[in-house]
């Protein structure tokens, strides 16, 4: 069977061309954009690579086209596809179709952390010897591909609240079923889609109707969308997660066969933190307790790792093999991923695109850095090119999500309504704006200093901007201009 996939090289796309590859089926994919590292990983798969949306792609006719929501009626390939009568079906639809229909599925939901989450689960079930398939929206550093049929019953999926395809507007966890579902958090996004939070509430609430009684929901203590998500009715148990809540309150919320979990930090970059579950008998007493020390920085990674540990405990992996794997997790591409390090200066990449995760990324680092932080300046270059972003729906609150940062510098997309100069004024740190990426690199290259951390931020390919700052700041005889 030949399957053609339309956008393959989307995080979630190209997770799908990994299984379909693993089905036995001969796999190929086009793309608009082809950039590593979801490029690379296909190549390495064997899975063929066409540049561009041309029907001819699709000559000889494969036997199905999945094609992804990021394409529309007007692209060349989805008027071929319509105009020949080829069998076509969105990538949520194939998923749940060939690959989850018989699985216990664990669904990770959420405004941020999905991806994240979802390697930290899929790591644990690994690590306790479950041999777990699973579908993650970007690459691991701890598991071979960003996708696996698994030899078990258990999948592990990164449950994305977008669209399906232009001929699918639901949510794409609506197709998955899950079992076990963490509702990590509930902010506005995707706002070329969805008119207002109040709308994807009720696409939380759809899926939230698909959960079996005898499946479980974990969510966070005190999360106010995902209060009035359930309030619209659920019928799973539910287990709730929180840092630093007082015993109290967490014997109280586990009294009577509930289960709270609970992080006492060791220090505020969240990189060591007590893992402390409650719920024995009626008084809602300490269970289990566990050290977490790793690699991992920032209060929403020890958000992550706790929904992680409490998913992975459900299918009966014991506290004590989660932490244990959690302690050697490495963490996702583009996670904060260190991309190199010139003339004592370090290059970060990043795929915060929504205010809360740029700011919990910024005060993570920042946190991790306080120590030394009167030798060294947090840099953040922000590519703000999601359509939310791009449409201006969050202007306010972009100021306030940088001020972890020493300095800001800012890409301005074509056709974007974010006021760029309002960004710049209302910063009360630093802040500049540039057209192009060849003009950011020349900026840092004269700007930056050894000690000097720069977070590049975007969910693109960013024109390729970490090879060409590395490159710029390689170490030359005379010292870098300071501002």
């Amino acid at each position: 069977m030949h399957v053609h996939i339309l956008g393959v090289c989307g995080s979630f796309m190209g997770s799908l061309a990994i299984l379909a590859k693993q089905l036995g089926y001969r796999v190929s994919g086009s793309d608009a954009n082809v950039y590593p590292p979801m490029s690379t990983q296909l190549q390495e798969q064997g899975i063929e690579l066409l540049e561009g949306y041309r029907s001819e792609h699709l000559h000889p006719q494969p036997d199905l086209v999945i094609i992804g929501n990021a394409l529309s009626r007007g692209n060349p390939a989805v008027e071929y596809v319509l105009s020949e009568g080829l069998n076509y079906t969105s990538g949520p639809q194939w998923l749940a179709q060939y690959v989850l229909h018989d699985k216990w599925v664990l669904g990770v939901a959420g405004t941020h952390g999905k991806t994240t989450t979802s390697a930290m689960l899929a790591w644990i079930l690994e690590s306790a010897g479950l041999q777990p398939g699973y579908l993650i929206g970007g690459v691991s550093e701890d598991l071979p591909s960003s996708a696996s049929l698994g030899d078990s019953a258990f999948f592990v999926v990164e449950a994305d609240e977008y669209d399906s395809a232009f001929f699918d507007k639901r949510s794409k966890f609506i197709h998955y079923a899950p079992r076990t579902a963490i509702l990590n958090n509930l902010e506005f996004d995707h706002a070329d889609i969805f008119d207002n939070l109040a709308a994807i509430e009720k696409q939380f609430h759809h899926l939230v109707r698909t959960i079996p009684g005898n499946g479980l929901i974990i969510y966070p203590h005190e999360e106010a969308s995902i209060e009035t998500v359930l309030r619209m009715g659920c019928w799973t148990r539910r287990q709730q997660f929180g840092i630093a809540v007082p015993e109290e309150i967490c014997k109280k919320l586990a009294a009577n066969g509930g289960v709270f979990w609970n992080a006492i930090l060791r220090d505020q970059a969240g990189s060591e933190f007590e893992l402390v579950k409650y719920g024995q008998g009626s008084t809602g007493e300490v269970m289990n307790r566990a050290q977490v020390d790793w690699g991992m920085t920032g209060l929403h990674n020890v958000r992550n790792g706790m929904a992680a540990v409490a998913a992975a405990h459900h299918v009966g992996v014991d506290v004590t093999s989660a932490q244990e794997a959690l302690n050697q997790f490495k963490g996702v591409k583009r996670r904060l991923e260190l991309r190199g390090e010139v003339g004592g200066i370090e290059v970060y990449d990043d795929f915060a695109h929504h205010p809360t995760a740029i700011a919990a990324t910024l005060a993570g680092l920042a946190a991790k850095l306080a120590a030394v932080r009167d030798q060294t300046r947090l840099i953040a270059v922000i590519e703000p090119r999601s359509n939310t972003m791009k449409l201006g729906v969050h202007q306010a609150q972009l100021v306030a999500s940088c001020q972890a940062a020493d300095m800001v510098v800012w890409q301005r997309p074509e056709r974007s309504k974010l006021d760029f100069e309002a960004l710049v004024a209302d910063s009360e740190v630093p802040a500049y704006v540039f057209g192009e990426v060849d003009e950011i690199v020349s900026f840092l290259e004269e700007n930056c200093r050894a000690g000097d951390r720069i977070v590049v931020m975007s969910n693109g390919g960013f024109g390729r901007i970490h090879e060409k700052l590395l490159q710029a700041l390689d170490p030359g005889p005379a010292e870098s201009h300071r501002l």
